[in-house]
């Protein structure tokens, strides 16, 4: 029981540094002005051109995924699914008050740079850890498993993501470019790293980062 007990700390604890890591991440790649990730790319465009609010179309996308994550891996459903979509947006928006209200901070081109790596590491990290704790991820971050589970692990999770992340900044560019909008403000090289080495990055941390920990 007691065993059991401290796994299941270990898993909150896991969850929790997780989606932090995940918050710092959003709010380093928005300081980094390098372009936003993968799938803010995406609403940001779709927005856009609906003439939308973001934060209203990512609760409708949100809402969606999970609707299809419902019926096809509800298992990524938990307590960090809630708390990553509640949590994460707030968390980015802290740092960045931080660092520019509080602070005021000078983002010279080192720390955009600076900023830029610290967001790729931490997208990394912050997912892998909270998938490792198995306590629910956040809608999108269910795709590639979904993608996973339905090719009977031909495409492999970290290959999975890498494809997820491509197909969402490409809607993302032409719903920015059917709008008239600016691609500046959504893509830039921070979008395009997130988008290729994530999904490798989330791999190599769980395998040599988080679940070694969780087996302590």
């Amino acid at each position: 029981m007691m065993k059991t007990d401290k796994n299941f700390i270990k898993r909150c604890v896991l969850m929790a540094v997780g989606i932090l890591f995940i918050g710092i991440c959003v709010g380093a790649f928005r300081l980094s002005a390098f372009g936003v990730d993968a799938f803010t790319c995406m609403n940001l465009g779709i927005s856009g051109f609906l003439r939308m609010s973001f934060g209203t179309w990512q609760l409708i996308m949100n809402a969606a995924i999970l609707a299809l994550v419902f019926f096809t891996a509800r298992r990524c459903i938990g307590a960090g699914t809630i708390v990553n979509m509640v949590g994460v947006g707030y968390m980015a928006d802290f740092i960045c008050w931080l660092f520019q209200e509080v602070w005021e901070v000078n983002m010279t081109l080192p720390l955009r740079i600076l900023a830029l790596v610290t967001g790729s590491l931490l997208a990394g990290i912050g997912v892998a850890f909270y998938m490792a704790a198995e306590m629910g991820i956040a809608p999108y971050d269910s795709v590639a498993l979904i993608i996973e589970k339905g090719t009977n692990g031909k495409i492999k999770f970290q290959y999975a993501r890498v494809l997820s992340d491509i197909t969402v900044v490409i809607v993302g560019v032409a719903f920015c470019l059917l709008s008239g909008g600016d691609l500046r403000l959504i893509i830039g090289i921070g979008t395009v790293c997130n988008a290729l080495f994530n999904g490798p990055l989330i791999q190599f941390f769980k395998v040599h980062a988080a679940e070694p920990l969780l087996k302590k």
